[in-house]
């Protein structure tokens, strides 16, 4: 990936500004913010991997929300062991919710018992003792660790009937009623789509399961993302072609398609070259966005996701876009913000991914290799939860 003139960190420093200058102030349930609506960001994936540079990112907690979100999970359990620590707060104050909830009907059972020692007690740990715990009690970790149907369930199993009744006919005669549910696998039908429909316009995914909102932890900020495929031109496929020669060494000079654009044609389809046919890019849609903390991470975790599914399904790299509704920052940000504003960007980084792998589900943290990040040192900011 040919690294070029980093336009990223100039867009995000960008917004930035522009919620300073342009932001109304508004009172959230949980800070005063500035806040503007409906920005976007657009970045061409080819130009470098888009981790800012005006700060250091937390690159493998990013790699491990993404592999926890495809993996279906919604348990903090995974992420803890894995040095994951970004839900950690939304697992906390929900964990200390139903304790506090659990104790108040304890006390009320014990108000009305004869003998306190038949009623059980509950205790209210520090978060870092919750943390591990979680870490260190499986069944601990079971109980306490869930954040709901949040996106990894969404992605991977959006719940299409909840108790649904039917009739199974008995071998022995008659009928048996059984009640299940049924599951979309949303992460699994957009790659089938995408190797068998890749013009389609429902190349979608969506976290926003209204009628589940109320059991997450925290209803998605990145509600759904969309994915758009285009064909690519010859010229392109041969300067595809030409890079990858000569990033393998097998030749220096540069082919042109004027050269004999017939003879290009029948080479490309004919040889085992594995040049892509079409460009994929990727959208996603944030209702809620925290500019300097989670967006920054927003914007790697969909860039990497975008680069997973173009090596699936064999395709080339185009853009990924950013669109953004209530576009904020916290009143007491401001200072880093200032810190970051006055930093000049640097080359972005650039990313490779083990080609071995083809299957959307079969990625680890180690098929990931982060080259040439050179950012300025990271920027502390408490996490609004």
């Amino acid at each position: 990936m040919k690294v070029m003139n980093n336009k990223l960190d100039k867009q995000y420093t960008d917004l930035l500004q522009d919620i300073l200058d342009n932001g109304v102030n508004k009172q959230t349930r949980n800070g005063e913010v500035l806040s503007v609506f409906g920005r976007q960001i657009r970045h061409d994936m080819k130009t470098g991997f888009p981790l800012l540079t005006t700060k250091k990112m937390a690159w493998k907690s990013i790699v491990t929300e993404l592999l926890w979100f495809l993996r279906g999970d919604t348990n903090i359990k995974f992420l803890v062991d894995n040095g994951c620590h970004i839900w950690d707060g939304d697992a906390y104050k929900n964990y200390c919710k139903k304790v506090i909830r659990d104790k108040d009907i304890i006390q009320y059972l014990k108000s009305y018992s004869r003998d306190e020692n038949d009623v059980p007690t509950i205790e209210l740990y520090s978060q870092e003792e919750f943390i591990n715990k979680i870490k260190t009690d499986d069944e601990f970790a079971k109980k306490w660790g869930e954040l709901g149907p949040i996106y990894g369930e969404q992605w991977r199993s959006w719940r299409v009937g909840k108790g649904i009744e039917t009739s199974i006919p008995h071998p022995y005669g008659g009928n048996v009623y059984e009640s299940f549910s049924m599951y979309i696998d949303q992460i699994a039908n957009l790659i089938s789509d995408l190797k068998t429909n890749p013009d389609s316009r429902r190349l979608m995914v969506s976290a926003w399961n209204v009628g589940e909102l109320d059991q997450m932890v925290l209803p998605p900020c990145h509600y759904g993302f969309q994915v758009y495929t285009r064909e690519l031109s010859l010229e392109e496929r041969v300067n595809i072609f030409n890079s990858k020669m000569i990033s393998q060494g097998i030749r220096t000079q540069i082919a042109t398609v004027d050269v004999d654009e017939s003879y290009w044609r029948k080479s490309l389809e004919e040889t085992k070259h594995d040049i892509p046919t079409r460009a994929i890019s990727l959208m996603w849609n944030q209702r809620s966005v925290d500019t300097p903390l989670g967006l920054p991470f927003n914007i790697a975790s969909y860039a990497l996701l975008t680069m997973m599914v173009a090596q699936v399904c064999d395709f080339e790299l185009g853009d990924f876009i950013w669109t953004g509704g209530d576009t904020h920052i916290y009143s007491n940000h401001f200072e880093q913000v200032a810190t970051q504003l006055a930093r000049e960007p640097r080359a972005l980084p650039t990313m490779t991914i083990n080609p071995a792998v083809k299957d959307i589900f079969s990625f680890t943290f180690d098929d990931f290799k982060l080259e040439n990040y050179n950012p300025y040192p990271g920027i502390k900011a408490p996490v609004a939860v």
